[in-house]
């Protein structure tokens, strides 16, 4: 008896290996966009060297994930990567914003949230450059 639950475990243990395998060997299709509205924009602080203005400016600006619309909001910060002539790191600030759809991203232009933000941190910022994009 007990070389028979021997066999029939190392059976199974067979299958879902050889099923294991094959699965990862098999490539992945492409799935469609989740949210395929991309917002970015790039802000230039008044004091580029204020941390206390760039940190301020951060905050106000996670401020706006709690815009329906908005899908997805990552703020970032300079990275400190190498030095090249393609690369622009004159910024202080940026907003990448996902929504699912054009309308998504208008609604936002005119959200409460969104005017309450310009309002209370536009004093920090110098330039603002925006990038829209949709997925080709």
């Amino acid at each position: 008896m007990k070389n028979s639950n021997r066999r029939k475990f190392l059976g199974t243990a067979a299958t879902i290996l050889a099923g294991t395998a094959a699965a990862t060997a098999t490539p992945l299709q492409a799935a469609a966009p989740k949210y395929p509205v991309v917002h970015h924009v790039f802000f230039w602080l008044k004091n580029p060297g204020s941390t206390e203005d760039r940190d301020k400016l951060v905050a106000g600006v996670k401020t706006l994930a709690k815009i329906k619309t908005v899908k997805e909001l990552r703020v970032g910060v300079v990275a400190s990567t190498e030095k090249r002539d393609v690369v622009d790191n004159s910024w202080a600030v940026s907003e990448l914003m996902f929504f699912a759809d054009l309308a998504g991203q208008a609604a936002y232009q005119t959200d409460p949230i969104h005017l309450e933000f310009i309002k209370n941190c536009s004093h920090l910022w110098e330039k603002v450059i925006v990038y829209d994009a949709v997925d080709a």
